[in-house]
């Protein structure tokens, strides 16, 4: 079977320099729409990531708070084993002695 070639398509140019500034400037009006959406859709992108990071950082100091509490919680549950163990090493050398 032979190669078969296919006829060349020849595209149009505009001849008169009005023409082409005509043709380029819709070309600009496009890509300028084209741009404003991408640009309208980044602000919106934007706009929801802001949201996302103040819930984060809320969550954060939701989180730092409990921390703090337990912390204390700790530190006051530290204390009064210390205080029974100095209080049964009292009494174990008053039994003893």
């Amino acid at each position: 079977m032979p190669d078969q070639l296919t006829p060349a398509v020849v595209l149009a140019f505009p001849a008169r320099p009005q023409d082409r500034l005509r043709h380029a400037l819709r070309n600009l009006e496009t890509a300028l729409a084209e741009q404003s959406a991408a640009v309208a859709g980044l602000r919106a992108e934007l706009g929801a990531l802001s949201g996302a990071v103040a819930r984060l950082e809320s969550s954060m100091t939701c989180y730092a708070g409990a921390l703090d509490q337990a912390a204390a919680t700790a530190a006051g549950a530290d204390q009064a084993a210390r205080a029974l163990e100095a209080t049964a090493g009292g009494m174990l050398r008053t039994v003893q002695g």
